[in-house]
């Protein structure tokens, strides 16, 4: 997988100020800017190149180069997975299986958002956008789970493996460590001298080398090393390492040559003597004859397109040393140097160069204007817009930053300029038929602007047809955003501002009912409250929760419409605590029934006039009470009306007899009983003593 570029002719004067302190110094001079700023090499590291040893088969290698983009943090990034290279590629169904599940993992992991789609060659096109961190991680999680991973194996004598590993197991993790790489050593009892080696193109290099290094301190034959200088290692491998491979199947001597990105210049040779002996001499021939015939040319070629002359693992440099004999130097990435090297024999070095300007111009770098806030709108729904673009042309790679009005296209040239002309075309349509406007609202009014599960929000969307981007609340930004059609974008922002006026002249007031009163006033089903909502819609009542047993109920809403709100709650309470109060008549137990009436008549009637509730005792219950509830009033009538009917069904008499209220409680006795054993012993009659508080002294003696 290649990586999307970033730096483009605009901005190489940016990439200068990002050169490492010392490079600094000779770049600007003591006047130059000492500010930490993100390198070159940080965005555009090289492409490896193939290895100098031969020993055994190297797989492809991970293609996707680790980039990281300059300037801001929050991007939005496409990248291609050949066909060849994807993991999960015998899938029925696009996006099922294995697959969807790690790409859904990979999100919840990072954080970052990811949209795939296929392209016509069948390659994986990935957009993957979140702040730096999140895509960082993605793009890493992408590598090992999507792609697969590079592996080789090199050959040691078995005897020499324990040297590898090191005490306890040291070395082995100092070696993984260093070289990013994962190697598996075969078990004491497995007879394979074979070491596998997993991980990327560079790290494989460097653990063989190292590896190779370590048998070699232990090899008891003959062991030399030879220092060549770097810029001649490429004539001595060869080609895709053919030279050095037939000079050790010539000779029957091991050649280990430090990789490209080993900054060595020494050769180590271990065999029999005579084989080594007879290695060196072909190494130095080659050295010697290089030096003498070649000759060098130094050209100009902008950084930007020097991966371009190494290509995919290095292939293109394999090629023109290949074609033409001629080795191409490039500078290292972490400099600022342009200047590429080529160092062959005179009469093929215009060759090389015509091929090295081909391929630097092979590819290009180009961007579009389009303002920031359009970004979203280009890609599309869940990438689609970018997905047709990409099917369509997936070697072409896109890049949008968030804050900066451009789009960033890298790949062949004329894919770049197809890509483009398409990009541009949707760019012209966007800014004809849509607009944007921004409005302030205080940070505290942004989520009841949301609603409830978004539905404010959702309401406004679907009726303008716009998008609204409130800022989260780690933010706190009062600045929303309203995108979309024009006359939607005006409408809307006419609704969110009032909505947010209204707000502003809201009030919250506490109102205190009595706990006992919040079910009666909920009413069965929410109905009763329900009917108070309708008459005041904009007020929010909240009841606090049954189990709290609290008495506030919450009222917020516009000031007015809460003040109305709560005075017709308060006359609603008063007129429950109006209707509450309760008498209880102690009626003999063999008149209930005449109380009752045929078919409840009787018991109706006297509910219904005189609008109290009464409740009987249970038949077979001892108690003689009948329990009237209401407005104090109307319970007196009922209560009277009660009582009459038992004075007209029986010989009962009714006398007053005048005692001291404060004797009172001494007559009545702990919780009655005293009273109740008077009425008892005197064959069953009913004393009556009027309420405490009252301050009468008339107690009544009713019964036969």
């Amino acid at each position: 997988m290649s990586s999307v570029a970033v730096l483009t002719q605009e901005s190489f004067k940016e990439h200068r100020s990002g050169l490492l302190p010392e490079q600094k110094k000779a770049a600007g001079g003591p006047g130059a800017n000492e500010e930490e700023l993100p390198t070159y090499k940080d965005a555009f590291p090289p492409l490896p190149e193939k290895a100098a040893t031969t020993e055994g088969t190297q797989e492809p290698a991970n293609a996707w180069i680790k980039i990281r983009p300059l300037k801001s943090s929050v991007i939005t990034q496409v990248f291609h997975v050949p066909l060849e290279e994807r993991k999960y590629k015998d899938l029925n169904q696009f996006g099922e299986g294995d697959q969807a599940k790690v790409c859904v993992d990979i999100m919840q992991k990072t954080g970052a958002h990811l949209e795939l789609s296929l392209a016509k060659d069948q390659g994986l096109s990935i957009m993957v956008s979140g702040k730096l961190e999140a895509v960082m991680k993605a793009r890493k999680e992408i590598v090992s789970r999507l792609q697969t991973q590079a592996s080789a194996t090199v050959a040691i004598p078995k005897e020499h493996h324990r040297f590898v590993i090191g005490k306890n197991g040291e070395k082995l993790q100092e070696l993984e460590l260093k070289t990013a790489t994962k190697i598996q050593i075969p078990r004491p009892e497995d007879p394979s001298n074979q070491i596998k080696i997993s991980g990327t193109k560079e790290g494989l290099e460097k653990a063989k080398h190292e590896i190779l290094l370590i048998s070699a301190e232990q090899d008891k034959r003959a062991v030399e090393r030879v220092n060549i200088d770097k810029v001649y290692h490429p004539f001595i491998t060869g080609a895709y390492n053919k030279l050095v491979g037939e000079m050790m199947q010539e000779t029957g001597a091991r050649i280990n040559i430090p990789p490209p990105s080993v900054n060595k210049t020494e050769i180590v040779i271990t065999g029999e003597k005579e084989q080594v002996a007879l290695a060196v001499a072909l190494i130095k021939k080659v050295y010697e004859e290089k030096k003498k015939n070649t000759t060098t040319i130094a050209v100009e070629v902008k950084k930007s397109q020097h991966k371009y002359v190494v290509g995919p693992k290095g292939n293109t440099l394999q090629e023109i040393l290949d074609r033409t004999g001629v080795s191409v130097e490039i500078p290292p990435s972490d400099t600022s140097s342009e200047t590429v090297i080529l160092r062959g024999e005179p009469d093929r070095l215009g060759q090389a160069l015509t091929e090295v300007y081909a391929k630097a111009n092979s590819y290009t770098v180009s961007s579009v204007s389009a303002p920031s806030w359009l970004h979203r709108f280009i890609i599309g729904k869940k990438g689609q817009n970018l997905a047709k673009i990409t099917q369509q042309m997936p070697k072409v790679h896109i890049e949008f930053t968030e804050g900066e009005d451009r789009i960033t296209l890298e790949g062949p040239t004329k894919d770049v300029q197809m890509a483009q002309t398409q990009i541009e075309a949707i760019v012209t349509d966007l800014v004809n038929r849509m607009d944007y406007t921004e409005i302030t609202v205080d940070p505290k009014f942004h989520r009841h602007l949301i609603g409830k599960g978004g539905v404010n929000i959702n309401r406004i969307k679907e009726l303008h047809k716009v998008t609204v981007r409130i800022p989260p609340d780690n933010e706190k930004s009062n600045l929303i955003r309203i995108e979309g059609d024009p006359q939607g974008v005006q409408e809307a922002k006419k609704e969110l501002l009032e909505l947010a006026s209204r707000m502003e002249n809201e009030r919250t007031k506490d109102l205190i009912i009595e706990h006992r009163f919040h079910r009666a006033i909920i009413g069965q089903k929410g109905e009763k409250i329900k009917e108070v909502r309708d008459k005041f819609p904009e007020v929010i009542i909240n009841f606090p929760d049954p189990a709290q047993k609290s008495d506030i109920v919450q009222l917020r809403g516009p000031r007015t419409e809460v003040e109305k709100c709560s005075k017709f709650m308060q006359k609603i309470v008063a007129e429950m605590v109006e209707n509450s109060f309760s008498v209880s008549v102690p009626i003999f137990k063999q008149f209930h029934r005449n109380i009752i009436g045929k078919g409840g008549s009787n018991i109706k009637k006297i509910r219904e006039e005189t609008n109290t509730k009464i409740d009987l005792p249970a038949e077979n219950s001892n108690s003689e009470m009948i329990v009237i509830t209401g407005k104090k009033s109307n319970c007196e009538a009922a209560r009277d009306r009660i009582i009459a009917i038992q004075r007209d069904l029986a010989n009962i008499k009714e006398m007053e007899v005048a005692i001291p209220a404060k004797l009172h409680n001494s007559l009545i006795g702990s919780k009655g009983c005293l009273v109740r054993s008077i009425m008892e012993d005197c064959g069953g009659v009913h004393i009556h003593f009027p309420s405490e508080g009252s301050g009468s002294d008339k107690v009544t003696i009713r019964g036969p």
